[in-house]
């Protein structure tokens, strides 16, 4: 299985809009959060080995960081004609059955990956309560078939120091995951 890494978007970038689909066809907006602490966007997808490594571990932290105030959504931006498994009807059965709390959004022009400069799945991205980067990285060192636990550990320490006003993480390593599905071509100008 082929991994891709992070572009690591610069820290301090202005978060990107985003108006999207959920699961159930309601637009959920960036605006939706504007009282939130701190935004959590996670570009993500059905089929991907790395997503699938570490999904039930990511919902519970999610849950944990939720009751904490923090807003997270899910973006799925495969092409979904050559990745059927990455459909919004796919997306809603994944989101039920893994008992997602956050919205799971379908990103259709991959318009949105873009503007976020997002290149794996899963890649992360972290918002402070002005919506500037405060974080872009790995969720933490586990990969599938590496035998290291899932903990979360980088992306928890992120969302620590974000919340009690502390500057960002010092060391933020590169999220590694599969590439996301990018249309024939539609791939963005930082790929490849």
């Amino acid at each position: 299985m082929a991994m891709t890494a992070s572009t690591m978007l610069e820290l301090g970038t202005s978060e990107p809009d985003f108006r999207l689909p959920d699961t159930q066809g309601h637009i959920v907006s960036r605006d939706d959060y504007k009282d939130a602490p701190a935004l959590l966007v996670i570009f993500m997808c059905n089929h991907c080995p790395f997503v699938k490594h570490v999904q039930d571990h990511l919902v519970q932290l999610v849950k944990e960081y939720q009751a904490r105030g923090v807003a997270v959504v899910g973006i799925n931006s495969n092409d979904v004609a050559g990745y059927p498994q990455d459909r919004p009807r796919m997306m809603a059965e994944n989101a039920e059955k893994s008992g997602f709390t956050f919205p799971y959004l379908h990103d259709e022009t991959q318009d949105v990956a873009k503007a976020y400069h997002a290149a794996c799945t899963p890649d992360f991205f972290l918002f402070d309560a002005d919506r500037r980067l405060f974080y872009r990285g790995q969720m933490d060192d586990s990969r599938p078939g590496n035998d290291l636990p899932v903990t979360g550990a980088d992306l928890r320490g992120a969302l620590d120091a974000v919340l009690a006003g502390c500057r960002p993480p010092a060391v933020q390593r590169p999220s590694m995951g599969c590439n996301i599905k990018w249309k024939p071509g539609n791939e963005p100008d930082y790929w490849g």
